[in-house]
């Protein structure tokens, strides 16, 4: 059996989250830490409570660090600032360093 090199993402490690309540479901953005953004839809019920969707949220970019770039994280929400809209800080978990870029897979 041939095994399948995992590509490197093009998108970086997260250092924030973006999520919104919308009248079509919820949304969120990711931020990295090498200034790209990744947007779209969370895939949970339209009337998903707002502390599981971010809890849906966190599970997402935290999975996405693990699994992409070998590295845990930490997701801190912040207090929120408006209505339907929640923001959070992601960092590098305690003794948790990312793959050096050569030692990632292509």
């Amino acid at each position: 059996m041939v095994r399948r090199k995992k590509k490197r993402p093009d998108w970086g490690i997260p250092k924030g989250i973006v999520l919104l309540a919308t009248s079509e479901g919820w949304r969120h953005g990711v931020l990295t830490m090498e200034g790209g953004m990744l947007c779209g839809r969370l895939y949970v019920p339209i009337n998903t409570d707002p502390q599981d969707a971010r809890t849906a949220a966190a599970q997402m970019v935290t999975e996405l660090a693990r699994d992409f770039h070998d590295t845990d994280v930490e997701v801190n929400w912040d207090p929120p600032q408006e209505p339907w809209t929640w923001t959070a800080h992601v960092s590098l978990a305690a003794g948790s360093e990312p793959a050096p870029l050569w030692a990632r897979p292509d």
